[in-house]
């Protein structure tokens, strides 16, 4: 990430204040049943003309990682982009170090292209970036994936998975 750690708590708000006040990114909470905020996703990289959108800026706290809601969250953003925006690429991108959110796009359905070498600076060191992407051609398998997984058949009473989300898009 370009931003944190974090030394305190005012400085995590003044982050807070300047992201909210960003034009060119629209950043979501994602709450508990409660209310309460467990993480938060951004709408990124907005090119209407091209109709391309980009989803990053990903924050999953401890109560979010590894669970339904974490998915449900990724599978909301992109049924907005595709059918209320009507954008035709949905865009993942990250460190290309970062293992756990590379399997993370490629199970929500996204597909690589490849690595950007030394594409920025973060942090004093030269990051390459691994794209990943998801076509509106793409998007009703991906849907249909999505919501069969998260159907609460899907669970059992332990709230453990049946089926994994890979299995039901690539069953054998």
């Amino acid at each position: 990430m370009f931003y944190g750690p974090f030394p305190d708590a005012g400085t995590f708000s003044n982050f807070l204040g300047k992201i909210a006040a960003l034009e060119n990114q629209i950043y979501y909470s994602i709450c508990d049943q409660e209310g309460r905020p467990q993480g938060w996703a951004s709408l990124m990289e907005i090119r209407p003309a091209d109709r391309v959108i980009e989803v990053g800026s990903i924050v999953y706290g401890p109560g979010l990682q590894r669970t339904p809601l974490a998915t449900e969250a990724q599978y909301l953003l992109a049924r907005y982009v595709f059918e209320i925006l009507g954008y035709r690429r949905y865009e993942w991108k990250c460190d290309a170090l970062n293992a756990r959110s590379r399997r993370a796009a490629e199970r929500f359905g996204f597909s690589f292209e490849g690595i950007f070498r030394q594409h920025k600076i973060v942090k004093g060191r030269n990051r390459d970036t691994a794209w990943f992407a998801m076509l509106d051609s793409e998007w009703p398998r991906a849907k249909a994936a999505f919501e069969q997984w998260l159907d609460p058949k899907n669970f059992d009473a332990s709230g453990r998975q049946r089926r994994s989300l890979e299995e039901i898009r690539n069953p054998l």
